[in-house]
């Protein structure tokens, strides 16, 4: 009796939550388009699909969400070869250092490629600054890591005996890549073509600081309706589109996944690599492969170098100066200093992270399990599907149905302080699962059977046999959803008060206050909150286990 209630509480808390706090909102804002006055009405629809500007606005989100991911997968692709089906002396660090785009809040990238490309940048000669080239550019900057990293960790436990075998029969070493390698890697290069086509068509920071109205995409577009033009109707309209976008590459990279699964036969991980020799005898895959790869970490580091050494240049000169400023609240631009940002910043990531983790472990306990019935099996994987919806609709899509849906009874908490660090740890419960669950599914349950016959209770067991087991991967979550949290700018950027702002969000607001000073401190500002961000995922990617961290 005691058993079944804990279960039924682990499972009502975690969806309670996730209804008052992502569906009820996220339905309110979808009604908003089809209903008026309590009545159908696709007028809305028919208004803002008729207007040119929508058809411009979803030309740029298709067309820079697919230029950025053939551009990451372009990079990935050989970089994938060299870090994980070769070993050099080094790899670990290249595999870091490409990896830290993807954990750096998007605002951080943004202001990053500004000191890049705009003048007096190194690259302000190109005049690629607010440019689609520049915008492309910065969305596969932030997804090249991920990509990096779903190739590679299918393409490293490859049997390279199938490959070994065409060899022998003739084949190059280019159709032994194209006839054998390249088909077995098909479905994970879709499946993370799929994900990356999500992350790029849902990028909000990036596309306002690199582009503005100029090139804004849907999740810009919502925005500018929200809060410039103040037409919700036409944003909630915007808001279903980019719904249907979403559902789409979802489908898609769930379908794919599904086919990797099925089709590969792996080998363990911890297979040794043969070593990259770049000499005579070298072949033109490594050597094509180590090629790009350096081209990807200078694409990668230049960025981050720039923004570095610009915070500390004034006038020519080195100096402290703007980190000095990070006092103060900049020349007519801030209510608060950036000190008192960054303090808003860490106490509200801190609630999200605790929010995120109470509910994501809870709902991972929960579809841990397997129960005998079939129904209550279709019934979890439902409820898998249901918790990562969060993943795939847009933080703004969230921050907006908070704003319109939660301000009535008995949810009227639209002025309350709450309201951050739920919206925040809506972005973060997803990565929470999918941090925990692996772990948690690979537990044997003989395990616990064995201690329930020894005569340990519910509790005990799950204290004594999955707790010392997943405290790792627990690090990891806590690590994930505190530095997702931190840097999360789209939500946060709706629901901040004028007096209470975070740092993502000053940043964005100094970079839109004129000044050379303002533009200073908000250099700064983003080195201070990149070297936070991965400072916190440097410290949990050194808890992540085997098999854990899976999108």
């Amino acid at each position: 009796m005691v058993r079944g209630a804990a279960w039924s509480l682990a499972v009502l808390v975690p969806l309670a939550f996730l209804t008052a706090f992502f569906a009820y909102p996220v339905l309110t804002l979808v009604a908003r388009g089809f209903v008026t006055d309590g009545a159908l009405d696709l007028g809305g629809f028919s208004e803002v699909l008729g207007d040119a500007r929508t058809w411009r606005v979803l030309r740029h989100t298709l067309t820079q969400a697919l230029v950025g991911t053939a551009l990451a997968l372009l990079l990935a692709l050989p970089a994938a070869h060299a870090l994980y089906r070769r070993r050099f002396p080094g790899r670990g660090a290249v595999r870091g250092l490409l990896s830290v785009p993807f954990v750096l809040p998007s605002v951080v990238v943004g202001v990053a490629f500004r000191a890049l490309l705009a003048e007096g940048g190194p690259l302000g000669f190109l005049g690629l600054d607010r440019s689609f080239p520049a915008i492309v550019a910065a969305l596969a900057f932030f997804n090249i890591g991920l990509a990096v990293r779903m190739i590679g960790s299918v393409w490293e436990r490859l049997d390279p005996r199938t490959e070994e075998a065409a060899r022998a029969l003739g084949a190059s070493p280019a159709r032994a890549f194209a006839t054998v390698t390249l088909p077995a890697l098909l479905p994970a290069i879709a499946s993370a073509a799929s994900l990356i086509f999500l992350f790029c068509s849902t990028a909000f920071a990036v596309v306002l600081v690199l582009g503005g109205q100029q090139f804004a995409t849907i999740e810009v577009e919502i925005w500018l309706q929200t809060t410039q033009f103040l037409d919700l109707r036409a944003a909630s309209v915007l808001s279903v589109v980019q719904l249907v976008v979403v559902a789409l590459a979802l489908w898609v990279s769930a379908r794919t996944r599904d086919h990797a699964e099925r089709a590969l036969r792996l080998l363990p991980a911890s297979t040794p690599a043969p070593r990259l020799r770049l000499g005579r005898g070298a072949s033109g895959l490594d050597r094509a492969a180590a090629a790009v790869t350096a081209l990807a970490v200078i694409f990668v580091g230049l960025p981050l170098t720039t923004l570095l050494v610009r915070s500390l240049r004034q006038d020519g000169a080195w100096t402290l100066q703007h980190y000095a400023n990070l006092t103060t609240t900049g020349t007519n631009a801030l209510t608060v200093s950036v000190w008192q940002a960054t303090r808003n910043s860490l106490t509200i990531a801190l609630a999200a992270m605790v929010m995120a983790v109470v509910i994501g472990v809870m709902l991972s306990l929960v579809l841990s399990r397997t129960p005998r019935r079939r129904s209550a099996r279709h019934a979890l994987r439902g409820l898998d599907a249901l918790v990562m919806l969060p993943l795939g609709v847009s933080a703004v899509t969230v921050g907006f149905g908070f704003l319109i849906a939660l301000d009535k009874p008995p949810l009227d908490v639209r002025s309350s302080l709450v309201l951050i660090p739920i919206a925040q740890a809506m972005v973060a419960i997803p990565l929470v699962i999918r941090t925990m669950l692996p772990v948690l599914r690979a537990i044997d349950p003989r395990l616990r059977q064995a201690a329930a016959v020894l005569g340990a209770g519910p509790g005990r067991v799950l204290w004594s046999v999955d707790g010392p087991l997943v405290t790792r991967s627990l690090g990891l979550a806590i690590g994930f959803a505190f530095a997702v949290s931190l840097g999360e700018f789209g939500a946060t950027s709706f629901l901040a008060r004028p007096d209470r702002p975070t740092l993502p969000v000053v940043i964005y607001r100094l970079l839109g206050r004129p000044g050379e000073g303002n533009y200073g401190m908000a250099l700064a500002a983003s080195v201070v909150l990149a070297v936070m961000v991965g400072g916190v995922m440097m410290i949990a990617e050194r808890l992540r286990p085997v098999g854990a961290g899976q999108l």
